[in-house]
């Protein structure tokens, strides 16, 4: 199928760029004209929209995942059908997937691994409830976004539990490196399919690999059927007896010795994950967030420092309290201080927009990189009028560019009264664009709106008044337009007010 970028559905939502493709259907992040946010649709196939099987099976899934109402499931926005050709909407999460992260670290660590593992199951746990079964549990379908979150996408074989299917007997559907033995030798499946392809998703993140190799896709399977799961504390001895007994229970090749339930798998996994803390005495990564989640007989084993980090540093903080006001007042002209530190006096009854270090990001859509001194972008958010944002030394100006920047991300989206700007160098210029989507590939301002503020950098400290008209947006670019005699402009700070 020929890539469908630049199409306009149903008039109202634009594909930008494809991201993923299958056997089925095309994934392309989108642009819904209507709401002004990025999404992302699957488009199915046009070859494939003719088969009335998997037109159903397709329809299938977007009647099944509408259904599901769950943190760390993608959700259906919208489906309809464009000339004949059928297309499901769903929330765009900005991330990458759970194998994309494997492949960049290798094995993950054991504590971050065993709450991916929760957050999965308990996905799983609201789909089975609901009566749908994934089929195709595997890290190329776990979006993880850019909080640290895991999400689970793709039902596209998902199946009703109390339905016959559109499956010819003995096919085998999925991906054969986490498919259960009874999917392989094509019977019946339920949830505790799922469990199974889960575990093996487990012991991909504590070892960096799947547990069994093949000639093809068939021997793989068959491996399954046969072969024992390798031993995890070989591959990692520092894995716990109690992490590898869930992992053998999960990969139960009979489906009498696994897990019969989401329930009691995300039991262990909690309760495993909490012995796991207290064993290091401290949480970092997504499992601090999931350590939040525990219920009590679990929060019990963890160590006070975790579950009640406040209560033991309280003393030392009284302590520090009156070092650090002193360190402020001997530090105010570095201005080392709160985070969003007003550059100039704001207006009566606006606050400024926290906004960490990693939510700047630098804008060169006519450059042949795409890139303005990217790993300096932080700076602008660090609270230290010492250090800057520089675009890249232009001779004469910037030529054949309209224009560089940087614009900060105000996730989920505000309506952006003020804009303070710290400069180290003045004489350059400037104007204000929002958009509540920004494409990174992009090649002009396009998705990007003119709210009409425009300015110059005359002075090193100076507000800008937004009027975004009461609407909220993500994202808000400073769009350098003029540069000053140096060839180079300089941003230390930028505060945004709402």
């Amino acid at each position: 199928m020929s890539s469908q970028v630049g199409t306009l559905l149903n008039g109202r939502y634009r594909l930008d760029a494809q991201i993923g493709t299958g056997g089925m259907s095309t994934v392309y992040r989108a642009f819904d004209t209507v709401l002004e946010r990025q999404v992302a649709i699957k488009l199915m196939h046009r070859e494939i929209a003719s088969d009335s099987d998997q037109l159903e099976r397709f329809r299938r899934e977007a009647r099944a995942v509408a259904q599901l109402n769950h943190p760390h499931i993608v959700t259906v926005i919208d489906a309809g059908e464009d000339d004949n050709t059928p297309y499901i909407v769903f929330e765009y999460v900005e991330g990458e997937t759970l194998k994309d992260r494997i492949r960049r670290h290798g094995r993950l660590p054991i504590q971050e691994s065993i709450a991916y593992a929760i957050e999965i199951a308990r996905a799983l746990g609201v789909a089975h409830a609901g009566g749908i079964v994934h089929r195709d549990v595997k890290p190329q379908n776990v979006l993880v976004d850019d909080e640290g979150s895991a999400k689970v996408t793709d039902f596209g074989i998902a199946r009703t539990l109390d339905q016959e299917g559109l499956t010819a007997d003995g096919r085998v559907l999925g991906t054969t490196d986490y498919v259960s033995p009874e999917q392989a030798l094509g019977q019946p499946v339920g949830g505790q399919s799922d469990l199974y392809s889960l575990g093996i998703v487990l012991f991909e993140m504590l070892t960096g690999d799947v547990p069994f190799k093949g000639d093809n896709q068939v021997a793989v399977a068959m491996k399954h059927v046969r072969e024992q799961l390798p031993d995890v504390q070989l591959r990692r001895p520092e894995v716990s007896s109690a992490l590898a007994a869930v992992l053998d229970r999960a990969t139960a090749k009979d489906t009498a010795d696994r897990y019969p339930d989401d329930r009691s798998l995300i039991a262990d996994l909690e309760e495993v994950l909490a012995i796991e803390t207290q064993r290091s005495g401290q949480s970092t990564g997504e499992a601090t967030a999931v350590l939040r989640t525990l219920p009590p007989s679990a929060q019990r084993r963890l160590p006070t420092r975790v579950t009640h980090p406040l209560r033991l540093v309280l003393a030392l903080v009284l302590v520090a309290a009156a070092v650090v006001a002193a360190v402020l007042l001997l530090a105010d002209r570095t201005q080392h201080g709160t985070r969003q530190r007003p550059v100039v006096k704001a207006a009566p009854g606006l606050a400024p927009v926290s906004l960490g270090q990693l939510r700047a990001r630098d804008f060169d859509p006519y450059g042949d990189d795409h890139t303005e001194h990217r790993s300096d972008v932080g700076r602008v958010l660090d609270d230290d009028p010492g250090t800057s944002w520089t675009t890249e030394r232009y001779t004469g100006g910037l030529q054949n560019k309209p224009g560089v920047g940087i614009y900060v991300d105000a996730k989920p989206g505000v309506v952006g009264k003020q804009l303070d700007i710290r400069t180290q160098t003045t004489g350059w210029a400037g104007k204000i664009y929002v958009s509540n989507a920004v494409d990174p590939s992009a090649t002009d301002l396009s998705g990007w709106k003119d709210i009409g503020t425009s300015f110059t950098a005359d002075k090193k400290k100076f507000s800008l008044q937004l009027d975004t008209a009461g609407q909220k947006f993500r994202y808000y670019l400073v769009w350098i337009t003029k540069l000053p005699p140096s060839g180079q402009a300089s941003i230390a700070e930028i505060v945004l007010y709402q």
